[in-house]
C-alpha cells in the first residue's frame, strides 16, 4: 500500500521507522535482524537511508596526496527488496540528488518498479565532498522538488529517453520537512514555502526532521496548512541515548535540544541517559497522539531497542 493512503486512513496510531544500511562488507542480516525486531509492533513502513559515493584523501610518502573515492553504505535497493519480500513491510528506500545523474535515478526507480516497491523518499541529500563528472548527454537534479519533478513525470509515463512501451509508474513520493528551518533558508517562511514546492510538484507526504519539542511541529504544521500544503505531515522522532548527542545532534542536524531534556541527561551517569532519552520520547509520543497526530516516525538507524521500550510504554497508555 502506498505511505500517502496508509496515513491518511490511519485511526489509531502508526509508528513508522528509519534504518541505515550497513558499512560497505557488512552482513544484509544485521540490517534485518533490526526489522525482525519491529515486526511484533507491525510497522506500516520503514525507511531505508541512501549515501552517495564520498571522498577522503591519503597522503603519500612523497607529501603529496592521493583521493579516494567510495560508497560507504551501498545496497538500499537490495534492503528495500528484501523487507519487503521477506517480512511483507512496505519499504521506503530514499533517492538522493547528490551524487547521481538524473539517468542513474531513472535506472535506480526503474529497478525498483521492478521489484514492486512503490514509496520512495526524494531527498538532495547532504554535500558528500564527492561531485562527479557529468557527461555532456547527462544531467543532475539539484534540489529535492526537482527529483520530485521527474519522478512525478515517470508517474506520468515520461522518462529521460522514448522508451519502448514504456508504462508509466506508479510511486507514492515522499519528502522532508524541517519544523526548526532548514540550516540554508533564510527564514521560516521562505523554507515552508520550499516545502510547498515539492508538494506542488508531486509529493504525497511530509516527513519532518527530528524534533525534540512537540511545539516546534505544531507551529509548523500551522504554517504548512496556512501556505495550502494539505498532505500529511509526520513528525520525526529521535531517542537521545548518548550524552555526547546533546552538542552532536545539533551540529549535525541544526535541531534544538530543550533546556529541560539538556539537563536531565547532564544530570544522570552515562548508563542512565537511555532511559533518560526513552522517557522523552514516550511522553513526545503520548503528547502528539493525544494532540490527534496519528503517526509518528522514528529516526533509530542502527538498533531497535530503544524504539521497542518507546512504543511498549506508549501502548501501555493506549
Amino acid at each position: 500500500m502506498k505511505v500517502a493512503e496508509l496515513l491518511e486512513r490511519a485511526e489509531s496510531p502508526l509508528i513508522s521507522y528509519e534504518i541505515i544500511p550497513p558499512p560497505r562488507g557488512g552482513s544484509l542480516e544485521q540490517i534485518l535482524a533490526i526489522v525482525q525486531d519491529l515486526v511484533e509492533f507491525e510497522p506500516p513502513f520503514i525507511d531505508v537511508t541512501s549515501h552517495s559515493a564520498q571522498v577522503y584523501y591519503e597522503e603519500r610518502p612523497d607529501g603529496t596526496w592521493r583521493r579516494h573515492v567510495k560508497r560507504k553504505r551501498p545496497g538500499t535497493l537490495g534492503i528495500c527488496a528484501s523487507i519487503k519480500g521477506r517480512f511483507g513491510i512496505e519499504a521506503v528506500p530514499h533517492i538522493l540528488c547528490q551524487g547521481f545523474t538524473r539517468e542513474e535515478t531513472e535506472d535506480a526507480l526503474i529497478e525498483l518498479n521492478y521489484l514492486g516497491i512503490r514509496n520512495v523518499m526524494a531527498l538532495r541529500g547532504d554535500d558528500p565532498g564527492y561531485h562527479k563528472t557529468i557527461p555532456g548527454d547527462r544531467t543532475r537534479n539539484e534540489y529535492a522538488a526537482d527529483l520530485v519533478a521527474q519522478i512525478a513525470a515517470m508517474n506520468r509515463g515520461r522518462y529521460l529517453e522514448d522508451l519502448i512501451d514504456a508504462a508509466p509508474t506508479d510511486f507514492c513520493i515522499g519528502v522532508a520537512g524541517y519544523p526548526e528551518k532548514h540550516f540554508e533558508a533564510p527564514n521560516l517562511g521562505w523554507d515552508v514555502l520550499n516545502l510547498k514546492r515539492k508538494v506542488d510538484a508531486g509529493a504525497h507526504y511530509v516527513t519532518t526532521q527530528m524534533v525534540f519539542d512537540n511545539a516546534h511541529y505544531f507551529a509548523f504544521v500551522d504554517r504548512c496548512r496556512a501556505v495550502g500544503i494539505g498532505v500529511p505531515i509526520v513528525p520525526g522522532i529521535k531517542i537521545i541515548t548518548h550524552r555526547r548527542q546533546i552538542q552532536a545532534l545539533p551540529s549535525k542536524f541544526h535541531v534544538d535540544i530543550p533546556e529541560a531534556l539538556a539537563a536531565e541527561v547532564e544530570s544522570v551517569p552515562d548508563e542512565r541517559v537511555p532511559a533518560v532519552g526513552i522517557e522523552w520520547a514516550t511522553r513526545q509520543c503520548i503528547d502528539l497522539f493525544d494532540a490527534g497526530v496519528p503517526y509518528v516516525h522514528f529516526y533509530i538507524m542502527q538498533t531497535a531497542r530503544h524504539a521497542r521500550e518507546v512504543v511498549k510504554a506508549v501502548r501501555r497508555t493506549a
